[in-house]
């Protein structure tokens, strides 16, 4: 199971799946960054594409997982299962260019769609935050208009195109 450190590394390989695959000749401006609330007002008129973390929820189809045995009939508490929601926004001055880097970084989280541990344990300054057999699914999501509205309304910034994203089932320990 992953340490409290699992869900700042989902986020990290996410954003370096997407960086690795961009076509440098094509976007040699293009930066990639996990957004917080605040990194919203600065955004507009940026070259740039997004990762904001909007919700953490408990995974419904394992949440009432009960005790594990371990070693001399002790018990433990099951990990916590965690879906982590996100919302990908290219931010880019030319419409023409700001969906084809939307389609490129969509195409590369397609072709990543199960996150290894390799892949999780890779992007950030920390190692072994996830054990060899574990892997986070990573779908896009359902996310309506007036949530995505009432999120931009929130933090005041324009309208891009933005796809919502869940990575499911991240296990801390």
């Amino acid at each position: 199971m992953a340490t409290y450190k699992a869900i700042a590394s989902v986020s990290q390989a996410i954003v370096s799946i997407m960086n690795d695959g961009t076509p440098k000749t094509e976007f040699p401006d293009a930066s990639f960054e996990l957004f917080h609330a605040g990194s919203f007002k600065g955004a507009p008129g940026k070259k740039l594409v997004s990762l904001y973390l909007h919700r953490v929820t408990v995974n419904g189809a394992v949440r009432n997982a009960g005790m594990t045995q371990i070693a001399e009939g002790r018990q433990r508490k099951p990990p916590l299962p965690l879906d982590l929601h996100y919302l990908l926004t290219v931010w880019w001055p030319d419409a023409v260019q700001q969906q084809r880097l939307l389609g490129s970084c969509m195409r590369e989280l397609a072709m990543n769609a199960t996150l290894t541990s390799s892949i999780l344990n890779s992007p950030g300054p920390e190692r072994n935050i996830f054990s060899e057999p574990e892997l986070v699914e990573l779908v896009i999501d359902n996310l309506s208009i007036q949530d995505m509205l009432n999120i931009t309304d929130a933090f005041k910034s324009d309208l891009q195109i933005t796809v919502p994203y869940v990575a499911r089932l991240v296990r801390i320990d």
